[in-house]
């Protein structure tokens, strides 16, 4: 349709509705609602509107994604679209509306190659920046979910659990993108699509996601209370219920409870070695980490203000972690260095924040930055050490680039 066309369909004129397309004026709520009846894209844009206005000022080009629109025949493009927009919806459908194709069936290997497109994703996002890995994974979660609306049981069913594993993976993503609300959001879209498919037991999941959050944000309390909600439905299967344990194990030493955060690691200890992953469905957490539990020792030790101990437990844990497992080995890896020089080891300390730093960089972590800027904080107090001071003068650095992550 051309700009002439539309401007007759909606009674605006051509020139008005340039400035809009051209971004050199926002979209009214009145465009978008014409444009959602000329579309029949049911509310959709006006949903846009909307969040643009309570979200006024936040987009900018860090706001920004890369979003894959498929012609439905193989082939595909991207797109950079408003990270707002994307959160309302838009991705892998989008390619529908602009190619007026049809929706394909969808067999075995065509379903097969989409979850192996997702685990692609998951990789990706091991080694590289969240923003990297978002817009792609986005369109991923739209396409199965439009495809999933067309399908019969059981493929209907098998695309809907994919979604929500896509979309819990995208909501990590925001975490890790500093986003605590796109993180949540797109955790709960994943509850949706799993119950939609028939599994209601992700729902204790989001709990486990939510209180991961709180315990980045130093929140202990609401740690603990949401990994133990998560922990009330036994039904939700040991890999779940030992996640949950694990993070609330954590919150406990956040708060200094070591016989809080024994029993509950113990609890995590059984369940986790009782799980068995489903065949051919992606891991629910981390895959980059063969012994979560000791590697949450370790890290748990140094919040129990057991810093040696924490140090040579980390020492032995992170060889396990694969080199290419870059997010892994940075978040461990910080908190590694924290303990060392938690323990006096300043000079080894700084040696080890060197690899550290590698890691960091490509993936861009916020919950990393939470450890560096402690470890900033440390290396302060060795402000006559020339290693330690130039370290420090590095991070803050580093960290001022990125002043809109708090962690």
């Amino acid at each position: 349709m051309s700009l002439a066309q539309l401007a007759e369909r909606v009674n605006y004129s051509k020139s008005y509705l340039s400035k809009i397309e051209n971004d050199l004026k926002p979209p009214t709520a009145d465009i978008a609602k014409r444009y959602d009846s000329v579309f029949a894209t049911g509310g959709v844009l006006s949903a846009m509107v909307r969040t643009a206005e309570e979200q006024a000022g936040e987009d900018d080009e860090d706001g920004e994604l890369w979003v894959m629109v498929s012609d439905g025949e193989g082939a595909q493009t991207f797109h950079r679209l408003p990270r707002r927009q994307v959160l309302a919806g838009v991705g892998m459908a989008l390619g529908f509306a602009l190619t007026g194709g049809t929706r394909p069936a969808v067999d075995e290997p065509t379903l097969a190659a989409l979850r192996t497109t997702f685990d692609q994703y998951r990789k990706l996002g091991t080694i590289s920046s969240p923003t990297m890995v978002l817009g792609p994974v986005v369109a991923h979660v739209n396409t199965l979910r439009t495809l999933a609306a067309e399908q019969p049981e059981p493929m209907r069913r098998e695309l809907l659990l994919l979604a929500s594993r896509a979309a819990e993976y995208a909501g990590w993503m925001s975490q890790e993108a500093g986003d605590e609300t796109a993180a949540l959001w797109w955790t709960r879209r994943a509850v949706e699509y799993a119950a939609e498919g028939g599994d209601r037991y992700l729902a204790s999941y989001a709990l486990v996601r939510e209180a991961e959050l709180a315990m980045y944000r130093q929140d202990p309390l609401s740690t603990i209370e949401l990994a133990m909600r998560a922990q009330a439905d036994p039904a939700a299967g040991p890999r779940i219920l030992g996640l949950a344990a694990r993070c609330e194990a954590q919150g406990h030493a956040l708060v200094g409870d070591p016989d809080g955060y024994q029993r509950a690691l113990d609890r995590a200890t059984v369940l986790l070695s009782e799980a068995r992953p489903a065949p051919a469905a992606p891991v629910i957490g981390s895959s980059s980490v063969t012994d979560e539990v000791a590697l949450t020792r370790g890290w748990s030790l140094y919040d129990l203000g057991h810093p040696a101990e924490a140090a040579e437990l980390l020492d032995s844990q992170i060889e396990g972690i694969a080199p290419g497992a870059r997010r892994a080995r940075a978040r461990f890896g910080a908190r590694r260095v924290l303990a060392h020089a938690g323990s006096g080891e300043i000079d080894h300390a700084c040696e080890l924040t060197r690899t550290v730093l590698a890691d960091a960089a490509p993936v861009d972590s916020a919950t990393v930055r939470v450890d560096l800027r402690e470890l900033a904080r440390v290396l302060a107090r060795w402000h006559t050490h020339p290693a330690a001071r130039e370290l420090r003068a590095e991070l803050n650095a580093m960290l001022r680039l990125r002043p809109g992550f708090s962690g």
